[in-house]
Order: C-alpha cells, then structure tokens, then sequence
C-alpha cells in the first residue's frame, strides 16, 4: 500500500486545541466581564429570577419528606407535652379539691367552735388612705409625714400599714398631716406571736444603730425555741395593732454562752424604704367593749350600798387545807 495514501491527521480524542493556560485565561476573563456586567448593568436578574421561579417547585417536592418529618415530631412533641400538663393539671385539681374540702370543714368547724363557745366575730377595722409626703428631720429617729390629720379622722396611736405588713404607728396628730414612728425607730415596740410556736414576744427598734436600724427581740431566753426564718406578726393583745399582720421575720439567732438572754436579729417584712401609699387602721381599743372596774373595788361599792348591813369576815380556809 503507497505511504501516500495514509491518513495522517490525528484521530478526534487525540486533537489538541488551545493550551490549558488559553483556556483558563480566556474563562476567567469572560467570568469578570460576566460580574462586572451584572454588577453594573443587572442583566442576569432575570434569568436568576426565572431560574429560581423554574425550581421552586423542584425544591417544595424535595424538602417535602424533611418537612413531614420536623412537623410528625413537632406534632408528637406536643402531643406528649399536653398529656403531662394535663396530667398535671389534674393531679394539681385533685390537691385543689381536697384543700378545698378541707378549708370548708375547717370553716364549719370554727362556725361551730365560735358559736358553743360564744366568740365574737373578727373585728371590722376602718381603713384610711394615704401618701407619705417627706420623713421627718430628726436624723436620730425613723419617722415620716403622712398628707392626713385629725379633719381625715386619723387618730393617735392609729396603725399604718401596706400590701407587706405593718409599717408603724401614728404618734403625732396635726389638723392637716400627722406624724407616723416607723417599726424600727428606737422608741418603738410591737407585741408579736410566732406563728411557729405561738410564744409571745416584743419587737425592739433601732438595733445596730446607724442609719439604717433594725428590730431585734430583747430578753429572750437564750435556749428559747426561735430558729432563722421564724415569721412574727402583731398579737392583738395591746388593743392598738389588729392580730395577724405581718411583723418581721428572724434573720439570725446568736447564742451567748456568758449571757442568759439570746441576741435575735430580725428583718422587718415591710421596709418603708420606697414606699409611697399607705392605709392607716383604726386603733382596736376604739372597738374593745370597755374593761370592767377592779376586783377590789367591787366589794366595797356592794358594802356602801347597804350601810346599815354588817360587814362578813372573810372565811378562813382549814389548816389541812392550807397545807
């Protein structure tokens, strides 16, 4: 076969174009052009816009399973979160019955102590409202200004009083405004009772001195049942404070072994700092039926009733009795 009829060019997969360097030379050139110009001019906006319009449905069908899934589990989420709170719900409503029940026995029983015992009823306490305007300038003592006096009815010895507990005492009266000594001025003093043992006490203002004074209970015996958190409120026994309002609550207990009384440091339940309205009580011993007179002045108004009447000699007791 002649050489002359052979075909020398190479076959298709062995061609060779343009260099490697060409190549990528030219594309990276024609991707600036393609950035500049889109930056500049926005003409690849739409077919990006028609591209992402073509794919939406594309995407919605291949997100779907991964969606199914995040709403079943959202879904059994949910579903076990409303059985516990209702399984919650129901435990917490049988406890409501139950204390429910019982506070109605309780009231019935009251009823029913107070009327075999013939108590009187709680005692209705009027109210007045009002501001305090400025505290007094005396640095030694706590007291402040309240905007009602003697014409809003306001009585000395009235107690103040807010949303916390007791504040303090009216001690001075003027037609217009009257003077309130706060629970922890130094001259101050409450009957209160422990709620948890219902030993009877006294609060005492100004302990610790300074500025900021607190209330301690003096003469306590140093091996009386108090313990830190023991919560005092007023005992009703003075005529003046209502029973039950909150009082103070015990902060430390500091034992002496040299000592037979027990150092108690308290924290007042209402702290007057920041306090703007108050409601003012009306003093108990106004409601109190009167005291009746002394036993040793019975005896003697009977004898000068009668005076012609012989007087008896008190009855003298056996000696066995005696011993």
């Amino acid at each position: 076969m002649p050489l002359g009829t052979l075909d020398r060019t190479p076959p298709p997969f062995f061609r060779q174009g343009p260099s490697a360097i060409t190549r990528l030379v030219f594309f990276a050139a024609l991707a600036i052009f393609l950035m500049a110009s889109d930056t500049r001019f926005g003409f690849v906006e739409p077919l990006r816009a028609t591209l992402a319009t073509a794919l939406l449905p594309l995407q919605r069908v291949l997100q779907a399973p991964a969606q199914m899934v995040s709403d079943a589990n959202d879904y059994l989420a949910g579903l076990r979160a409303a059985l516990y709170s209702e399984r919650v719900a129901q435990a917490e409503l049988v406890r409501q019955t139950q204390r429910a029940t019982q506070l109605d026995e309780l009231v019935r029983e009251n009823q029913r102590l107070r009327g075999l015992l013939q108590l009187r009823g709680a005692l209705q306490v009027k109210t007045t409202a009002a501001e305090i305007l400025f505290e007094a300038a005396d640095p030694f003592s706590r007291k402040v200004i309240i905007d009602r006096g003697s014409a809003n009815g306001i009585q000395r010895g009235s107690p103040v009083v807010n949303e916390r507990g007791l504040l303090g005492q009216v001690t001075r009266v003027y037609p217009l405004n009257a003077e309130v000594t706060l629970l922890t001025d130094r001259d101050a003093s409450v009957p209160v009772i422990n709620l948890r043992t219902q030993q009877r006490s006294a609060t005492s203002g100004g302990a610790g001195g300074g500025a900021n004074p607190g209330l301690e209970l003096r003469f306590m015996a140093g091996n009386a049942d108090v313990q830190e958190g023991d919560e005092l409120v007023t005992s009703g026994l003075d005529g003046l404070y209502p029973p039950g309002l909150a009082v103070a609550k015990v902060l430390k207990v500091e034992r002496r072994a040299d000592s037979g009384f027990a150092r108690i440091d308290l924290t007042v339940a209402a702290p007057a700092g920041g306090v703007r309205h108050v409601l003012v009580l009306e003093p108990m011993n106004l409601q109190l039926p009167p005291r009746p007179n002394d036993a040793a002045s019975a005896p003697s108004t009977s004898n000068a009733a009668a005076p012609g009447a012989r007087a008896t000699p008190p009855a003298r007791l056996p000696r066995d009795a005696i011993r």
